[in-house]
């Protein structure tokens, strides 16, 4: 009893008597961070001087950021993680004996960490420095640091070598030092710790060199994380005793050699990430081991970038770079895997028959073989669980047809499956899976009718079903399809009249239908089409005349209309165009051509029109002249005109003489361009614009240039832009260059067109479409953004400049990069739709890795994506993240950089931040404060808006390879409408 009094007598003094320690530690915390910590935001507020009454007890338990041992109430925990910290290495705070973790991740925390500093935090059990700002090398961690289970430096700004003190933690678990400039080699030394569990050291410049060979030795390993880590040479087969691992990604790399077959020892492993190496051989058939294998992807090996679309019907092994790829068939047993949901093998040199019970056994999401060799039918287990989403299979050589079982795939969104030798009917049930919304199976042998079932297929937004024996008439219910982009059928052998509902597709874009059997009137009520860039009808049986209301049509670039039996006279209006491509050759037409389409560079659109008749070419018929009979009265008529003529014509001469002087005077002056590029049809003489270079004309002023209004004479009103600098500035001369060159090759709809430029001796000017509603960015932050954006605007905008950027990045041969994506550059005409805009900062993806040095930094403030604070390096990824902010300030209403997020912190900071509140606070999180607040909430859907945030969050992931390609951005925004 008396034992038993003494022991509650001790606790309670421990309770009662802590003054001085805690004292002591308040002293040490305060100190630290007055020292070497900004607290800008008042964020420790609470970490407050005791007063100077010395006998009052100071208990930093209770601030922020501190937990203490329940018992003992010694300080064992600083957690200061975001807190927009910046300063320096605040070591003092090692300097409580009883400190067991400290972190201070995604701060501002800057400079070097002196070996001596970080050596008074040898106790500790974690250290978390990652996300900020520190420079230097990696510091010496000694002495020996007996107790340290995780060491997190990624995402900084470390360079040099990985300090041999770093292989000497015994008990290290954790090794995070991915995201910095490290450029050592992989020192063989780390593979010492043998507690590693987590493994990351990706996103480095380091040099050449191979993976460790003795990695084996890390037996607890779950995740190896090494992309872009310079790694050469083979895989090492002590690979195989990583019976922990989970995670396998060492893609990104030139690793070369075979898969070894010792990689059937990851009998744990749930992903692996081969892809983007120069790998060879065959996959060995001990892959089969590996049950809890969902996710294999050894995709494009022996390439070091993607195919250019040009090659992409060849198969492989007729280009010579067999030899260097993965081959072979892919091992049957690989089938019997019950967890695998992805598997891609594309762009290698695979061939044989895909295992015909693939499927059957797991539950697959996305199949992608494309560009390889394989052959033999389709197997038709690839959707038995109905799970499948993607099924990307184009350039093989299969035989057979389209299993019948492929109808039942509900889930299925993104099918490509064209120049792959299938052949037959398609399933009525297939026509109209209801979530596709691309399907592509172009370049094979399919026959048969297209079905009723096509209906179903609401979602579908690109339909590419060209190069086939497809027969009848084109249904009338692929007009219920209102998200249709893209129409391209071409190459049949489709008959009868084209529907005339086609017109009420108002989404779409591209119509393609040359080289069929139709036959009947173009369809008349075109007025919808308000999107439609390109128009191919050629090589048809279509009869009667050209509809009048084509030339009415805003953005079409692109008409072909020849090869059919058209009759009557060619509409004036289709002067109105602004076409790029232009053909109505080989037809009925007759009568006069319009004057704007009577010259030698049209002449190739009109020919084997015999009825056709010109004022100025020679090659066609003359149009006859009225018949006049020559009188004496008619003589002298004649006579005295031509007298008159004369003199006219004299008094012509002389005004020209007396003009041509004025204006070499006058060009003198005022130094007119001298070089003038149409990339349009224009309907007004290019120097017009240079009247309205004036103050009063100017709407706007950026990085590059000043933008004016020009109404012309014609009624056209277009935007003219006046670079600053002229020829001499090479940075001027730069960004003049990129946009003309970038703009004067694409055409899209969401992409604003570029009519023409002029290059003057002391200026650059570019004359673009005019955009009446301005920028995204004007409007949005305007004070009649919540009234004028509701949201379905602002989702058909998302979408527009989404399907723009999609453009560039995959449709566009070589790729475009645009690198300074923001609602400034995305504009919006009189109906709001979007138009990707400036390309001043844009380049081609011609280089052999896709990726630019840069010199400077490229892009906006608020927009630029984070892979500049660890790499120099650039690609379509960064244009993916700029777009996810634009995603944010449509959702929020809010700019990139605002006041009220805090110093320091962009709109995805502060989106994360409240995120991480909500989800921390409460059961079930409502994003609700997220929302721009001048949506009415009766407008939009909750769960919509909240489905694009989503979207949103996977653009700005801080690692490029988290984030999606923009055409999966596009696939993601369609799926969020059906939310």
């Amino acid at each position: 009893m008396t034992y038993l009094f003494f022991l509650l007598f001790f606790l309670l003094l421990l309770h009662v008597l802590p003054a001085t320690p805690l004292n002591e530690d308040a002293g040490i915390l305060l100190k630290a961070k007055t020292a070497h910590l900004s607290d800008p935001y008042n964020q420790l507020s609470d970490w407050a001087s005791p007063p100077n009454n010395v006998t009052t007890t100071v208990d930093p338990c209770s601030w922020t950021g501190i937990a203490c041992d329940p018992l003992t109430h010694a300080v064992t925990s600083i957690d200061l993680t975001g807190f927009n910290l910046s300063g320096t290495f605040p070591a003092g705070f090692c300097q409580i004996s009883t400190l067991q973790n400290l972190s201070l991740a995604y701060n501002y925390i800057s400079g070097t960490i002196a070996s001596q500093s970080i050596s008074s935090c040898s106790h500790l059990y974690s250290i978390n420095l990652s996300t900020n700002m520190f420079v230097g090398p990696i510091p010496d961690f000694v002495p020996p640091f007996a107790n340290l289970r995780t060491l997190d430096l990624s995402v900084n700004n470390f360079s040099g070598d990985i300090p041999p003190s770093l292989g000497l933690f015994p008990k290290l678990q954790i090794l995070s030092l991915q995201g910095n400039f490290l450029n050592g080699t992989i020192p063989s030394f780390l593979t010492d710790l043998t507690e590693l569990v987590e493994f990351l050291l990706g996103y480095n410049t380091f040099k050449e060199g191979p993976l460790p060979s003795n990695i084996g030795k890390l037996t607890k390993l779950e995740n190896l994380w090494m992309p872009y880590a310079n790694l050469v040479g083979e895989i090492p087969p002590s690979i195989g005793n990583l019976t922990a691992l989970k995670n396998l990604d060492i893609s990104h790399n030139r690793l070369s050699g075979g898969i070894p077959l010792s990689i059937g020892g990851l009998r744990s492993v749930e992903k692996i990430q081969l892809y983007a190496n120069q790998l060879s051989g065959e996959l060995p058939e001990s892959l089969g081991n590996l049950t809890n294998l969902r996710e294999f992807d050894a995709s494009e090996n022996g390439l070091t970038g993607k195919l250019p679309e040009k090659l992409a019907g060849l198969h492989l092994v007729f280009l010579g770079l067999n030899d260097n790829m993965l081959s072979g068939e892919i091992p049957g047993i690989i089938a019997s895997n019950p967890n695998l949901s992805v598997l891609k093998l594309f762009n290698n040199s695979f061939s044989g028959r895909i295992p015909s019970d693939l499927g059957r056994n797991s539950e697959l999401v996305s199949v992608d073989l494309s560009s390889n060799g394989f052959e033999g039918d389709f197997p038709p287990s690839l959707c038995d669980r109905k799970k499948l989403e993607e099924l990307v299979a184009f350039n093989n050589r299969f035989s057979g047809g389209l299993p019948e079982t492929f109808g039942d795939c509900g889930r299925l969104t993104y099918v490509r499956i064209s120049n792959s030798g299938l052949a037959g009917e398609v399933s009525g049930g297939f026509w109209g899976l209801p979530r596709l919304y691309t399907l592509e199976l172009s370049g094979n042998r399919f026959s048969g009718e297209i079905s009723s079932t096509i209906a179903g297929a609401r979602n579908l937004t690109r339909f590419i079903i060209s190069g086939n024996n497809f027969t009848g008439k084109f249904p009338r219910e692929i007009c219920e399809l209102s998200e249709l982009t893209l129409i391209d059928a071409h190459n049949n052998r489709f008959s009868g009249e084209l529907p005339a509902c086609i017109t009420q597709i108002k989404n779409l874009e591209k119509l393609d239908l040359q080289e069929n059997e139709f036959s009947g009137e173009i369809p008349v009520n075109v007025s919808s089409w308000r999107q439609l860039t390109e128009l191919n009808l050629s090589e048809n049986d279509l009869s009667g005349g050209i509809p009048a209301q084509l030339g009415e049509l805003p953005v079409m670039t692109y008409l072909d209309l020849s090869g059919n039996s058209l009759s009557g006279e060619i509409p004036r209006d289709l002067t109105n165009l602004k076409l790029n491509s232009f053909n109505l050759s080989a037809n009925n037409l007759v009568g006069r051509i319009p004057a704007a389409f009577d010259t030698r560079f049209f002449l190739p659109s009109l020919t084997g029109n015999p009825h056709l008749c010109s004022e100025t070419l020679k090659e066609l018929p003359p149009c006859p002249k009225p018949a006049k009979a020559f009188t004496k009265t008619a003589k002298t008529t004649w006579f005295l005109s031509a007298v008159l003529l004369s003199l006219a014509f004299a008094l012509l001469v002389a005004v020209f003489l007396f003009y041509r002087r004025i204006s070499k005077i006058a060009r003198r002056n005022r130094k007119l361009p001298w070089k003038l590029t149409s990339f349009q049809r224009l309907g007004f003489k290019e120097e017009e614009i240079f009247d309205f270079l004036k103050e009063e004309n100017k709407v706007g002023t950026g990085a590059s240039g000043q933008v004016y209004r020009a109404r012309l004479k014609s009624g056209q009103t277009v935007a003219v832009k006046k670079l600053y600098g002229g020829p001499g500035k090479p940075e001027a001369e730069i960004g003049f260059r990129s946009e003309v060159e970038t703009l004067g090759c694409v055409r899209h709809g969401n992409i604003v067109k570029l009519l023409f430029c002029c290059a003057g001796e002391e200026f650059r000017v570019l004359v673009y479409e005019f955009m009446e509603n301005g920028s995204l960015g004007d409007v949005l932050h305007g004070e009649k953004g919540g009234v004028v954006l509701g949201w379905e605007r602002r989702r058909r905008i998302a979408m527009g400049a989404a399907q723009g950027l999609a453009y560039l990045h995959h449709d566009c041969v070589p790729a475009i990069v645009h690198r300074d994506v923001k609602s400034n550059n995305i504009l919006l005409d009189e109906e709001f739709c979007a138009k990707v805009a400036d390309f001043g900062l844009a380049r081609m993806m011609q280089q052999e890795d896709g990726d630019w040095g840069m010199s400077h930094v490229a892009g906006s403030y608020g927009y630029i994506a984070p892979e500049y604070a660890y790499t120099l390096k650039v690609n379509e990824k960064s244009d993916v993240y700029s777009f996810g902010v634009v995603l944010l300030e449509l959702v929020t209403g809010k700019r990139p950089i605002d006041p009220s997020f805090g110093e320091c912190k962009d709109i995805v900071r502060w989106v994360n931040d409240v995120i991480a509140v909500q989800e921390q606070g409460a059961e079930e999180a409502d994003f609700r404060q997220l929302l721009d607040p001048r949506l009415a909430p009766s407008s939009y859907s909750y769960e919509e808006v909240l489905s694009f945030l989503n979207v949103a969050l996977l653009c700005t992931a801080a690692f490029p390879m988290n984030r999606p390609s923009m055409r999966k951005v596009v696939e993601l925004l369609q799926d969020c409408r059906g939310r």
